[in-house]
């Protein structure tokens, strides 16, 4: 029974995309908390997995061409994490720009609002920050808007452009647009405004 679940959790593992990042909670459809748990140190001692924080594991990639492992993505992390610990989240400040493609600064804070408390996660030279908000702010709202809400904040009212506009516009199929003008009715009026010329 063990090695049976070994293998369904070594092939979930086997489907998902290159940069994923996985958590105990990702596997609890398969088997129990201990179970899962001790499959995972196993695959980190054969070298399949590589442990991040507890809990949290990547497959290590080599790149051939820098001759060393690629580090893990931070931004997988934050939501693995997220996952272990059933908190919903969505990217804010310097974060939500680089996802949205509206700034290409490196941070060494990646930084998230959360409905779970402030916490901080140190990994290598990087930090993954938590920032508690209300659950208006982040429940109720899906992921791209909550992204869209944080950034145009992060920017702030005077920084929001037609060029900016129109990125974020390109961004957004019309389905999105559509739950976004819904969903962001009760942000501050200049965040409406803004989000409505996205949409138009």
């Amino acid at each position: 029974m063990a090695d049976s679940i070994k293998r369904i959790i070594e092939n979930r593992i086997y489907a998902a995309n290159a940069e994923a990042v996985f958590g105990i909670s990702d596997f609890l459809d398969i088997a129990d908390y201990e179970t899962v748990r001790k499959s995972l140190s196993r695959f980190e001692k054969e070298g399949f997995l590589r442990r991040i924080l507890p809990g949290v594991y990547d497959r290590p990639q080599y790149s051939e061409l820098l001759k060393e492992y690629i580090a893990p993505s931070m931004h997988q992390i934050a939501f693995a994490l997220a996952r272990n610990f059933n908190w919903t989240i969505a990217p804010s400040g310097e974060t939500a720009l680089n996802q949205l493609g509206l700034s290409t600064q490196v941070a060494a804070k990646w930084s998230y609002i959360s409905d779970g408390p402030y916490r901080t996660y140190d990994i290598g030279n990087s930090q993954i920050e938590y920032k508690h908000r209300n659950n208006k702010e982040i429940s109720g709202m899906s992921y791209k808007t909550a992204m869209v809400v944080q950034a145009l904040k992060a920017l702030g009212k005077e920084r929001v452009d037609n060029a900016i506009i129109k990125k974020l516009r390109l961004q957004l199929t019309e389905k999105e647009k559509s739950v976004l003008l819904k969903e962001s009715q009760q942000t501050t009026v200049w965040i409406y405004s803004a989000i409505k010329r996205i949409c138009e």
